[in-house]
């Protein structure tokens, strides 16, 4: 499956999801649902619900949003090329971020669920005012308020999420798993978020990055999305926040964990923690 930026971006149309099976798509959200609320992993979804095509897998995300509650912005997987290799797709997967998975700095957040288990560096945008489809990179840049350090814990419903393929995937919302916000970074809008460096730690592993590992830069996954949503029928609002993708390679975590992202040399920029509850708690 391919999306490529911005070259293909014309390739999944509104034309692409008023052809999609809402029916179909209302039955894959069901399954997936059932394995969000039982903590069960699936092998793969049958072959009836399996959706076809990222439009399908779209459609599906979008009826399992209305299972999961309420949204509060977009998550970006596989922006970095070895990520893409992993889960055998060649462009990001666009996933909804739910209220329901939402942390502070400092939580203590539940272990024993986590089946795929790491924990990812993150640059994270906070819109001021919506994206219209075909905006600049001068309008994109205007239309953020904040830039923020951030760190995801994703999961995925599937047993294999590795050989589930991106339409499943995506009506997974993209591994959509535990988010924590982390402070604003000063001057993050005029810094070359390309160049600044991260660093990962849980416990004594440790992980060092950059924005470059997001497709280059965090605004061109931004971009992206901005160009992909409307697309699918979606777009990006005011008040959203949109998490760019890791900027290490993710780090495994473990039950008890204590997580630190830190942004910039030393952590000048500023820095995220977390602490995994520990096994039973």
């Amino acid at each position: 499956m391919t999306w490529q930026y911005p070259q293909a971006m014309t390739a999944h149309s509104h034309t692409d999801l008023d052809a999609v099976d809402l029916v179909r798509a209302d039955g894959t959200a069901g399954a997936l649902w059932q394995a969000w609320t039982t903590g069960e992993r699936l092998a793969a979804l049958p072959e009836l619900l399996r959706p076809r095509t990222l439009a399908e897998g779209f459609a599906a995300q979008q009826r399992l949003s209305e299972r999961a509650g309420p949204a509060y912005g977009w998550k970006l997987a596989a922006t970095a090329a070895t990520g893409q290799a992993h889960i055998g797709v060649d462009a990001p997967l666009p996933g909804r971020l739910f209220e329901r998975f939402r942390h502070a700095p400092g939580d203590v957040i539940p272990s024993g669920e986590l089946h795929m288990a790491v924990a990812e560096a993150e640059f994270a945008f906070v819109l001021g005012t919506a994206v219209d489809p075909g905006a600049s990179r001068d309008d994109l840049r205007a239309a953020v308020a904040t830039v923020h350090c951030a760190v995801e814990l994703p999961e995925s419903r599937f047993d294999d999420y590795v050989a589930a393929g991106a339409p499943s995937l995506l009506a997974d919302a993209a591994c959509a798993g535990r988010f924590v916000l982390g402070p604003a970074i000063e001057g993050g809008l005029d810094l070359d978020l390309a160049a600044v460096a991260t660093t990962l730690q849980v416990d004594g592993d440790t992980a060092a990055g950059s924005g470059a590992s997001v497709l280059g830069d965090p605004w061109t996954a931004l971009a992206w999305l901005a160009e992909t949503l409307p697309q699918l029928g979606a777009r990006l609002e005011a008040g959203t926040l949109v998490t760019t993708g890791t900027t290490t390679v993710p780090v495994a975590t473990r039950p008890g964990a204590r997580v630190r992202a830190s942004f910039g040399d030393g952590g000048t920029l500023g820095a995220v923690e977390l602490t995994l509850a520990p096994a039973g708690a």
